[in-house]
This record gives structure tokens, C-alpha cells and sequence, in this order.
């Protein structure tokens, strides 16, 4: 009996598709690479002859309807240093052979929508362009260090463990669009570290199952579009868009260094901290992170109408210690986050900010942060008076026990809104804030209150009034008669008694409205601070 596992590769192959016929049964690595790097590097400009060349055909041919491993081994095609001619076209397909290709080179697009594969690396590959919306795998879509000239399209694709596009550099199709990834979804993490882009990376949509890795990563726009456009991004954990540690002596500043990539505090002999760069506006709105969205030394380059959008996301913390931007907004209306880890250098300038209804429950600066700089940095969102960033301020503060911080930053929100009121009241909110402070300052009101009654007791020591009653009256006491004036509600045997006449009732009655005026604004204070107590 003749078994069909040692049937030879079908007739028109040339010899180098013969081989890699054999080498697909038997699962071992097809390797035509040149020992001479110049001679060995796919993104070069010298041209491989035909003894590195395979048609695509033939590789679909393997993947879709390939031929049985021989016994004891598993069919899989691992090719390393060929050239494939022609479109490699697998759309609609079932590929159940592992698929890994290394330092290849693609003549024309590969072509996979609404394929199925089970883990598919191609590793530092030049590709003209990847057609792969509504992809599926089982496992991996590892395609660290490639180039592709004419953008990724992955639209819809469900990637079951890990995408790992480390290392890529993609630029742009017809449309500006460098990664289209609209509605992915990824089970577990999406490492783009390092990466660099020549046109807009889209994400809208897309569900990440662990965490989205920038590290270190160049993102450019091109036209009118996005550097980074991920509107209703869920990502399960965290967005890094931070720095990365790569390696200065292996001769490629952008290679990783020999233990990976390092996270902040990581120093390694040889090896230099790259930041996240971004030329061109982003847009997170509608982001679902469950850990937090780190921005730690982040640089995001804007043109005047560009912004970095984080509008209405939510998530536990927000890291927001990037570099300032010099132009366009920051702009984080609607956002919710708990915690809210900030650098005073990063926010931008007056205009440069928006954050109307931004909540925020704590505020823990990543270095020192005084109050003054934090109005600043509520001046800055509010170019046109807005009570709200400032009473959400004091109600952080107070709630962390800075009380004192809380009452300044509510007297900055009565300073902010006497410059909107008209002639009248804002003379009267100038003479609130001279004499008491808009109430913010109870100490003061007291010891105005000190000033009036010492005044009060001067003046009518000059007076002899009348008493009312000739039988039923104190004994005269000008400080005691002032201090009963001046202080409301409690009797202190003076008031009543004693008939005022001309300049003298007016001095009582001025004294009586400054008495209810200024204890008032001392029961205030008061009653904050045994609230606090």
C-alpha cells in the first residue's frame, strides 16, 4: 500500500518551490538568506535574483490546500530570506499550518480579509501593503520590524491572544491612513512599541483585552487627518503612550536593548530613553481604560486647530505628566477619572486647556504643585469665567483635608467673577474682598470686627445719652454699649435703654449692619472649620 505522506511536490514548481514544498511537510525553516548583510536585507535597494524567488500562488497553495506532514512531524511554512512575486491572496480562507516568515520580501500586497489563520508571524518583512479586515486568529499576529509601504488594513479583526507590532514602520495608503483598525479586537495585550507612522493610526472601537502599549512610538499624520484617531477605545487595564529604553551599541539606535524593552526608572549601560512622540492631533473620546491612561514624558507636536482630545473617556487614574504642548488644546470636557497624577510644567498656557465638567476625585502631584500654579492651571481652562473647575478644586482639596487651600481657591472663583459683573457690583465685590475677603478669611472679618468695636467705644465715650426710662436703666459703658451694638442677637444689658439723638442714631445703625455683617462672616468660618473638625 502506498501512502500518500511520501507523495513528492506536483509537477511546475521550480526547484526552490520544490524545496520549500519539502520543507513545509516536514515543518522546518526554508532559509535562502545570504550570509552578506548587504546582500541579506529585504528593505535594501539591491534586487534578489531568482534563486531567492517563490510565486505566491504556490505559497497559498501550501497554506490552503497543502500537502500532510510527514510522520512524526507538523506541517508548517517557515521561510526565511525569500521573495514571494505576485499577490499572495488567502481571503476567505481556513490556514491551519503555523505560519512564520522572516527577512522576506513581498512583490505585491498580501491580501487577507475574513481569513483564518491559527498564529501568523512575519518578522522584519517589507510589504507593500496588508489587506486583512475582518481577520481571525487563533492565536498570535506577530509582525515586529516589517515595513509596509501602502498601510495595514485590519478592520474588524479579532486577534485571539496577542498583536504584536513592535518595531513596524508604516506609511500611508491613498487616504492618509497608515493603520486602519476600526472595531479590532485583541484578547490580550497590543504592543506597538516603537513603532513608526506615516499616516493617521485608527483605532475606533477597538477593544483591547489587557493593555495598549505606545512606548516609545512616532506617530506623524498626513493631510487633514489624525495622528492618533481612537474614539470609544476600551482597553481592559492600561494605554501606555510613554517613553522606551532602546539600545545605542548594537549599531540600530531603534533596536530594543538584549533584556527588552525597559519601563521608566530602567537605565542600562548603552541604552537612551526615547519618549512618545505624536505631530498631529489625537483623539481618545469615549475611552474606557481600567487602569489608567499614562502620558509620563509623552510629546505631542499640534498645529494651532489641532488638539489632544480626551473628552468624556473614564478611567481610575490619568498620568498627565507630558511635555507641554507648545500649540493647540488639551481638552478633557466630560472626563472622570479618580485619581489625577499631574506635573504643573505639562499643562499648556491660558487657552491652551479645556475641562468643563472634568471630575476628578484626587490630586496627586508627580512634583511639587503649589496652589498658585494650580489656579493658574484653572485660569488657563476657563478663558471665560466658569465656577465649575473651581468649585470641583475646592471640593478635591477639601475633601483631602487642605481646607485652607479650599477657601482660597473658592475667593479665586469670586475674583474670577467680579470681572463679568457690571460698574456697581464690581465695587461692591472690591470692597468685600478688601474688607473680609468674600467671607474666605474669617480672621479677618474678626479682626475688622476688633477695628469697628474699638472705633465705636472711642466715639460714643464723647456721648451722654438720654435714658429712656429714668428708673430702669445701667450705668453708662461706651465699650460695652458699642460691643452690644455691634454684636447680633445676644443682649449684653446696654441696647434698649438709651435715647440716641441726630449723628448719633446713624452711628448706631452703621454700627449695627457692620456687627451683623462681619459676625456673620466669623459664624461662617467658624462652622467650616468644626465641619472639618
Amino acid at each position: 500500500m502506498t501512502d500518500p505522506l511520501d507523495e513528492g511536490p506536483p509537477d511546475g514548481l521550480s526547484t526552490i518551490e520544490q524545496l520549500m514544498w519539502n520543507a513545509f511537510r516536514s515543518g522546518s525553516t526554508f532559509d535562502l538568506s545570504d550570509p552578506d548583510p548587504l546582500l541579506n536585507d529585504p528593505f535594501g535597494p539591491r534586487a534578489w535574483g531568482p534563486e531567492r524567488r517563490v510565486s505566491a500562488s504556490v505559497v497559498a497553495q501550501l497554506l490552503l490546500s497543502g500537502p500532510s506532514a510527514r510522520p512524526g512531524r507538523v506541517a508548517a511554512l517557515k521561510l526565511r530570506g525569500l521573495e514571494i512575486t505576485g499577490t499572495l491572496k488567502l481571503a476567505g480562507g481556513s490556514i491551519a499550518p503555523y505560519v512564520e516568515l522572516t527577512g522576506c520580501r513581498f512583490e505585491r500586497e498580501v491580501w487577507l480579509p475574513e481569513a483564518h489563520f491559527t498564529t501568523v508571524r512575519m518578522v522584519s518583512c517589507a510589504i507593500p501593503r496588508i489587506e486583512a479586515a475582518r481577520l481571525r486568529t487563533e492565536g498570535d499576529l506577530h509582525l515586529p520590524r516589517c515595513r509596509i509601504e501602502h498601510g495595514i488594513r485590519l478592520t474588524d479583526a479579532q486577534i485571539g491572544t496577542d498583536l504584536l507590532i513592535n518595531q513596524i514602520q508604516v506609511r500611508p495608503d491613498r487616504r492618509g491612513r497608515a493603520i486602519t483598525a476600526d472595531g479590532l479586537a485583541v484578547a490580550q495585550d497590543l504592543q506597538a512599541e516603537l513603532i513608526e507612522t506615516y499616516g493617521e493610526f485608527s483605532l475606533r472601537g477597538a477593544k483591547i483585552g489587557v493593555s495598549l502599549s505606545l512606548r516609545g512610538s512616532r506617530l506623524r499624520a498626513a493631510g487633514e487627518r489624525r495622528a492618533l484617531n481612537a474614539p470609544q477605545l476600551t482597553v481592559e487595564r492600561t494605554l501606555y503612550m510613554t517613553g522606551a529604553w532602546v539600545s545605542e551599541v548594537t549599531g540600530n539606535p531603534n533596536a530594543t536593548p538584549p533584556f527588552g524593552i525597559g519601563t521608566e526608572g530602567y537605565s542600562r549601560r548603552g541604552t537612551r530613553l526615547q519618549p512618545f512622540e505624536c505631530y498631529g492631533g489625537v483623539r481618545l473620546d469615549d475611552g474606557r481604560f481600567g487602569d489608567a491612561v499614562d502620558l509620563h514624558r509623552a510629546r505631542f507636536v499640534l498645529s494651532a486647530s489641532e488638539e489632544l482630545s480626551l473628552r468624556r473617556i473614564v478611567s481610575p487614574e490619568l498620568r498627565f505628566n507630558a511635555q507641554r504642548p507648545e500649540e493647540g488644546r488639551v481638552v478633557l470636557n466630560g472626563a472622570k477619572v479618580v485619581t489625577l497624577v499631574d506635573l504643573a510644567a505639562s499643562w499648556p498656557g491660558p487657552g491652551g486647556l479645556a475641562m468643563g465638567g472634568f471630575v476628578y476625585e484626587n490630586l496627586v502631584p508627580y512634583e511639587h504643585f503649589p496652589l498658585s500654579r494650580r489656579l493658574e492651571w484653572v485660569a488657563s481652562a476657563t478663558p471665560e469665567y466658569s465656577p465649575e473647575p473651581y468649585e470641583r478644586l475646592a471640593t478635591v482639596l477639601r475633601n483631602s483635608g487642605e481646607d485652607a487651600d479650599a477657601r482660597e481657591v473658592l475667593l479665586a472663583k469670586q475674583r474670577r467673577r467680579r470681572e463679568t459683573l457690571p460698574l456697581a457690583a464690581k465695587l461692591w465685590g472690591f470692597l468685600q474682598d478688601w474688607t473680609v475677603a468674600y467671607g474666605y478669611r474669617p480672621g479677618r472679618a474678626a479682626l475688622w470686627m476688633a477695628v469697628v468695636w474699638a472705633a465705636g467705644a472711642v466715639a460714643f465715650a464723647q456721648a451722654e445719652p438720654a435714658p429712656i426710662k429714668k428708673d430702669e436703666h445701667p450705668e453708662w459703658n461706651a465699650p460695652l454699649y458699642a460691643l452690644d451694638l455691634l454684636i447680633p442677637v445676644i443682649n449684653l444689658g446696654q441696647d434698649g435703654y438709651w435715647r440716641l439723638e441726630g449723628n448719633w442714631q446713624w452711628a448706631a445703625a452703621v454700627l449695627v449692619m457692620l456687627g451683623w455683617i462681619l459676625a456673620t462672616t466669623v459664624a461662617a468660618g467658624a462652622t467650616r472649620l468644626l465641619s472639618r473638625g
